[in-house]
């Protein structure tokens, strides 16, 4: 399938910088969208949209900082309505498993008039590596408001494959490809596994989501802590203790497992910080 422009948003966020650079690999036409990309892209200001979607004919939408976000779900039906005046001709999307407000933006894009691709993703492995858990992890501790709830967890690179393949291959229209780790695991056996790639101990600290709350409310106030540990009270209940085939159906393998990525995420550094 041949593209004119594909529009990867989130294109300095984990999933969307791993997109972009496979569709350069692939010597596809990359328009990255960003608050400091070439033509700027901010889910806050409209204005912005109209000049990234000009001649683009398929996108990537990945919704910061998260699709349940007060206004998340209007913005992206704004966002659609907008992109398919401008003639755009497919759609992948990102959301998350097992969130409601998810859902929600999952039925504004099948009802877009627009062919589309819904990626629904588990937990991040990376977020271990490179996000807001990356510090704890470094200090040695792993806390979450999750008990021994079994997570599926995925491998980011998992997720831009099966992005890449549908945006650039015939076969995915009106596919939901639920995406996860070929395992489920506690948080304590995450911080196992860290364990042995780093090296060093990670323990799992079990913590209240009142605890939670204060420590992302430290950090980045008040707003933003509701809605990521509402997030955390709808997903960590184990409603997601199961596994998907997402992977396995769009890209024909299985998908790689949590000790692969955290042996990857040692060897090329990512825990390694000069004194």
């Amino acid at each position: 399938m041949t593209q004119q422009t594909i529009l990867v948003l989130g294109a300095t966020g984990k999933t969307g910088s791993r997109i972009a650079t496979r569709l350069d690999e692939k010597g596809q036409t990359v328009r990255r969208g960003s608050r400091t990309s070439e033509t700027p892209f901010d889910w806050e200001q409209p204005q912005t949209w109209s000049a990234i979607l000009e001649g683009v004919s398929a996108a990537y939408i990945s919704y910061f900082p998260d699709i349940a976000f007060p206004g998340a779900v209007e913005q992206v039906e704004a966002f659609t309505a907008l992109a398919r005046e401008k003639g755009l001709q497919r759609f992948v999307l990102l959301t998350g498993r097992g969130e409601f407000h998810a859902e929600r933006a999952e039925a504004v894009v099948r009802n877009s008039g627009v062919p589309f691709t819904i990626v629904r993703a588990a937990w991040f492995a990376q977020n271990f590596s490179e996000g807001a858990l990356l510090d704890p992890v470094m200090a040695g501790v792993l806390p979450m408001p999750a008990g021994d709830v079994r997570e599926p967890i995925i491998d980011v690179d998992d997720i831009a494959d099966v992005a890449v393949a549908a945006l650039t291959e015939e076969g995915h229209d009106g596919e939901l490809y639920e995406v996860t780790g070929p395992r489920l695991m506690t948080f304590a056996d995450m911080a196992a596994e860290l364990s042995r790639a780093m090296g060093r101990t990670v323990q799992y600290l079990p913590i209240s989501f009142e605890d939670f709350h204060a420590e992302i409310a430290h950090a980045n106030g008040e707003m933003i802590a509701d809605v990521i540990t509402d997030i955390a009270r709808e997903t960590l209940d184990g409603r997601n203790a199961n596994l998907a085939d997402g992977v396995q159906r769009a890209l024909g393998r299985a998908p790689r497992d949590f000790a692969d990525f955290a042996n990857k995420a040692a060897m090329s550094g990512a825990w390694t910080r000069a004194a």
